[in-house]
């Protein structure tokens, strides 16, 4: 058995398997995933995974780069905003329309799909390296 907090097969492969520049999306219960891309369905009911809970043990286990949020957070979602800078302090963000964070998530290795039911809780996690 592992001895990390991360213990659901599924997310835990899909983060083994990611490469440099490659993207894991943490998503609200609502974002549409493309049927090309792999869905990771960690909801239950309302609220449950969250995905401020979600990310925070993704971030246990994967090197992250840079993060890609949707414009609309700012405005919409702000304290999701602050939460994800305090889990992520001095990486990157970069910020794009709704409409752009879901086409961007066609190219993703896979969408994580929680219970989440705030606005704008998703975000695009880019893979970075270790060494």
């Amino acid at each position: 058995m592992k001895k990390t907090k991360l213990i659901n097969s599924e997310l835990s492969y899909a983060i083994a398997t990611l490469g440099h520049t490659q993207m894991l999306v943490v998503g609200d219960a609502g974002l549409p995933v493309p049927p090309e891309t792999e869905r990771i369905d960690l909801a239950l009911t309302e609220g449950i995974p969250g995905a401020l809970d979600t990310l925070r043990v993704i971030l246990e286990e994967m090197q992250v780069e840079k993060v890609i949020l949707a414009e609309e957070v700012k405005t919409r979602n702000p304290k999701y905003l602050d939460a994800v800078r305090a889990l992520l302090p001095g990486i990157t963000m970069e910020f794009v329309p709704h409409t752009t964070f879901k086409k961007l998530t066609i190219d993703a290795r896979a969408v994580v799909r929680t219970g989440e039911f705030a606005p704008f809780a998703n975000i695009i996690l880019v893979s970075g390296v270790v060494f």
